[in-house]
């Protein structure tokens, strides 16, 4: 199984009576998983259960869900409001004791300000089950089209990582060869060293220089640094071939990479294993990057 990113698009559409609606599902980075519903139509009470299909597919990311109705063809009632027909014709009879005045039309009465009112057909409980379900159904097309576009993009991001890693170990690889070498050019140099001291300078206790010659041998040891770095790269191989969200540990095992590089080229006592330190260095940053966009 490849890893899954956290980068993808999806979008479904559905009718149903005189309903059409369409979902558009969106996802980015995120280091937990963030899901933003948006429901129009009225169909606030679906996002529980939207939610709760998203984290069975998910469990990085963040996640937006737009949901968009229309009712183009939905038919409208025209009803009188009896009270502001009451309050009007109150009005007009109070104004006929003061004035002479004919009593109010038909027509002018209608065109009163709120007397006429248009109401949308209300729906009745099998129509509103009929259509959350569908919209419900909708989402679960939507949310496995994202899921298939967030996994094609894991494929990409598994094989850049997967080469990174493997780069990581010819680095570490040749970062042995030159190390195994230097405990041998440091005794030389430091032998050199000790015999200068030791012609130039009066009081110098020969014992006391091999001591300290031994401390910086010791400490130019690399060879736990890279045992880690082997390690680490063993353990990176076998996340990429696990079933699940592997990302955090990715990220956990890219810190992990480069503090045990900066350590070797802090320990460092040869020109070329330090340029091979920098290299991996530069590697893991990139892996880190990468291993940011995995879920």
């Amino acid at each position: 199984m490849t890893v899954s990113s956290m980068t993808g698009f999806a979008r479904t559409a559905g009718a149903a009576g005189d309903y059409s609606w369409s979902w558009e599902l969106k996802s980015v980075n995120s280091r937990g998983l963030d899901l933003r519903c948006r429901l129009h139509g009225g169909l606030d009470a679906l996002e529980v259960a939207a939610r709760a299909a998203a984290t069975k597919r998910f469990h990085r990311g963040n996640v937006t869900m737009n949901l968009t109705m229309n009712r183009p063809d939905a038919t409208a009632e025209i009803r009188i409001n009896e009270d502001v027909l009451g309050a009007v014709l109150a009005a007009a009879a109070e104004l006929a004791k003061r004035i002479d005045a004919p009593p109010p039309s038909v027509d002018g009465l209608l065109a009163m300000r709120g007397v006429l009112e248009t109401v949308e057909r209300e729906d009745s409980e099998a129509e509103r089950k009929t259509l959350e379900a569908g919209v419900l159904a909708t989402l679960d097309e939507a949310l496995d089209g994202l899921a298939t576009d967030r996994a094609s993009e894991g494929r990409r991001l598994d094989g850049i990582v997967a080469g990174q890693i493997e780069t990581i170990a010819e680095l570490t690889a040749a970062a042995g060869q030159l190390a195994a070498v230097q405990p041998a050019a440091l005794k030389a140099r430091l032998q050199r060293q000790v015999a200068a001291l030791l012609d130039n300078a009066d009081g110098l206790a020969e014992d006391r220089l091999l001591q300290e010659a031994a401390v910086l041998a010791t400490k130019a040891d690399v060879r736990e640094e890279l045992d880690r770095l082997a390690a680490h790269v063993d353990a990176a191989r076998e996340l990429l071939a696990d079933q699940g969200a592997v990302g955090r540990r990715l990220d956990f095992l890219a810190q992990e990479f480069n503090r045990e590089a900066n350590t070797l080229c802090s320990k460092s006592q040869d020109a070329a294993l330090t340029k091979v330190g920098i290299e991996l260095k530069t590697v893991i940053d990139q892996f880190r990057e990468q291993a940011q966009n995995i879920e």
